[in-house]
């Protein structure tokens, strides 16, 4: 049976994309409008924060984000930033490009994750925290430390989209945090990043470094503040640019396919934790296999099911067991970060990263997504239990 990682580009895709074409048809402004503005205010309800900046990509977020902590002031160049060692390329890259200093942190195997005890080991300005594949470790003492000593925390939640850890969302816990929409993610919009904030500064730069550095976007009141400031007038304000900042404008076909999945988010959330509980369950009676630790994790959002081995013979057991029957996998992440080409090449060496550095070598994960079928599932599950 070939099940691949990727069942459909969107949920209840037929419709959605029979209303897709009837927007474009009748629609005569494609770029960032009414659609995107809709679609960030209900994706703040949603998430429980008070703003939302719509981006291209995950990606582009993270790069949006760390720039307008720059901007702001919250960062500065050469501040020791926190990563985590098992994570996605464009978690660390911004990080890089921006002149800040990224300072691995592994994970812990039962988790995947990082934890407090992981961090407490760094000296550190800030934290950027990947919630990996839809887990965390004990992410609320993380947030505990870093306010008792100062250090800037946010958060990549582009895996973790409604998972909860003590019936608080993950993407809550830090200043900010980001989201992916790409086809593979919990809801897409085939291509599409947000950053989410509680802190109205940091949202006014957010929106000032997310196109070319100018202050059209910004509520009147900032506008009009940053146009005295710098004596511009009305006609000069529209090429005006008042920080640093990229093009990352998403468009309205985004926009409105982000409000159209929106509608099924608690069901996509809903089915690919109850698709978690039946693989876990499969998994745990595995004697090959290493267990997850789901302590504090009240929802889980699991963006794939992860799933990691006791030595590198059983890894390869499994891996021909689900290459041979056509069930699609990866890597998880990264695998150890500091292996990658990139971080060798930009960052000096940091020493080791044991779990990390195992979770590459023993572990692969397969999908989760809503589109799963009983069969399917069930298939999966019997690969899993022999």
């Amino acid at each position: 049976m070939g099940i691949g990682l990727i069942k459909s580009v969107f949920y209840n895709e037929k419709e959605t994309k029979d209303n897709l074409c009837e927007f474009i048809k009748g629609t005569s402004f494609l770029s960032m409008g009414s659609e995107c503005k809709k679609f960030e205010e209900n994706f703040s309800k949603f998430q429980e924060r008070k703003y939302s900046v719509f981006t291209t990509s995950g990606s582009s977020a993270n790069l949006v984000l760390i720039q307008s902590l720059m901007n702001s002031g919250k960062l500065k160049k050469g501040d020791k930033v926190g990563v985590s060692a098992l994570t996605w390329s464009t978690n660390i890259m911004p990080v890089i490009q921006l002149g800040l200093e990224p300072v691995l942190i592994d994970c812990e195997l039962d988790s995947i994750n990082v934890s407090s005890k992981k961090v407490k080991e760094k000296s550190l300005d800030a934290l950027f925290l990947t919630n990996a594949l839809g887990f965390s470790s004990d992410i609320g003492n993380i947030k505990d430390y870093c306010g008792d000593k100062k250090i800037l925390f946010i958060e990549d939640n582009c895996e973790a989209l409604g998972t909860r850890y003590k019936d608080k969302l993950l993407g809550n816990f830090g200043m900010a945090s980001t989201f992916s929409f790409f086809l593979g993610h919990h809801l897409s919009t085939i291509e599409g990043g947000m950053i989410t904030t509680d802190d109205e500064e940091l949202y006014h730069n957010l929106l000032i470094a997310r196109i070319h550095g100018w202050g059209r976007n910004l509520p009147n009141v900032k506008k009009e503040d940053l146009k005295r400031e710098h004596g511009v007038d009305d006609f000069y304000d529209k090429f005006t640019f008042y920080d640093l900042g990229y093009n990352s404008r998403p468009g309205e076909i985004n926009g409105f396919l982000g409000n159209n999945q929106l509608v099924y988010i608690d069901k996509i959330i809903n089915k690919r934790e109850e698709n978690f509980h039946r693989m876990n369950g499969a998994l745990s009676k595995n004697p090959d296999s290493l267990q997850l630790n789901l302590e504090g994790l009240t929802k889980v959002s699991n963006f794939g099911m992860p799933l990691l081995f006791k030595n590198k013979e059983s890894f390869n057991k499994y891996k021909k067991r689900f290459d041979d029957n056509e069930v699609e996998t990866r890597p998880i992440m990264s695998g150890n970060m500091a292996n990658q080409p990139f971080f060798k090449k930009y960052v000096k060496n940091q020493g080791n990263f044991p779990n990390a550095e195992y979770i590459h070598e023993n572990g692969f994960y397969c999908g989760n997504n809503p589109g799963m079928t009983d069969e399917e599932l069930n298939f999966i599950c019997d690969l899993l239990e022999k």
